[in-house]
């Protein structure tokens, strides 16, 4: 592991996690706003926003940033839904497509030109969704029994708010596995598709980038596995204990944004 000092040396892109690194629900992180301004300043730094959380859509997020006073433009925000609609867009051309997501994701895949389907899809997808019923549950899990590919937009379990923790996509996916025996596969953080859409969209190289978040498990492995820094901030998930139980090592460790902001 880094020093504090040492793990920004080189760092050109910083590959900022949202939900537990820089607010909490509504509530932005204390001195997580000033680091952002800070790389926005910096004739040497970029960042970028990437979540894995896909109930929402870039549009929402500059909404909600714009309510905290951060100023961003939609570029500046990727979502672990932006990774998985362009895996489809690629490798299922036109398909029939059943999603289990909110109605601003399904609205985002439309506008993309995904077709939704709700009866006899060629590919299933589970998301983080916020309006997840019963019904939406028994449909997902025939058409994977059925031998339709599971697809998931990110593998989180839970998702942190200003009052604790509520169930997310891989809490979602793992009872669809626990129905039908099939694991789906995964996009957004820790995946090399994701590391491979933000190298394509800003020209940066993975060497050059930092991923930082709260979880090791999406955030840090991104970095680590990837060919890039993943470093840990102890606002989120994560704790030292679960540092000491995880086998992803950080880069770094930092207290915060505010704290990594000290060694920009």
């Amino acid at each position: 592991m880094l020093s504090k000092e040492t793990a920004l040396q080189g760092v050109k892109l910083f590959v900022l996690d949202m939900d537990g690194t820089v607010y909490l629900g509504n509530r932005p992180i204390e001195g997580s706003l000033d680091c952002v301004r800070a790389l926005e300043a910096s004739p040497d730094s970029d960042y970028i926003f990437f979540t894995n959380n896909a109930s929402r859509v870039p549009a929402v997020y500059v909404d909600k940033l714009r309510g905290m006073g951060l100023e961003v433009t939609e570029d500046r925000i990727i979502t672990a839904g932006d990774v998985c609609a362009a895996y489809l867009q690629q490798n299922y051309p036109g398909a029939r497509i059943y999603l289990n997501g909110t109605p601003v994701l399904e609205e985002n895949w439309r506008s993309k030109g995904l077709r939704l389907v709700e009866e006899a899809p060629d590919v299933a997808v589970q998301s983080f969704d916020t309006t997840l019923t019963y019904h939406k549950l028994d449909l997902i899990c025939r058409y994977v029994r059925q031998g339709v590919p599971f697809l998931a937009t990110h593998m989180d379990i839970n998702c942190p708010t200003e009052d604790g923790y509520i169930p997310d996509c891989g809490a979602m996916c793992s009872l669809i596995t626990a129905s039908t025996g099939v694991k789906p596969r995964y996009f957004g953080k820790p995946w090399k598709e994701t590391v491979d859409m933000l190298a394509s969209l800003t020209g940066y190289a993975p060497s050059e980038m930092a991923f930082v978040g709260d979880r090791l498990y999406t955030d840090v492995a991104t970095g680590v596995n990837n060919g890039a820094r993943g470093f840990l901030v102890l606002t989120g998930e994560a704790t030292m204990q679960t540092v000491r139980e995880s086998d992803v090592e950080p880069t770094c460790i930092y207290d915060s944004l505010a704290d990594m902001h000290k060694y920009l």
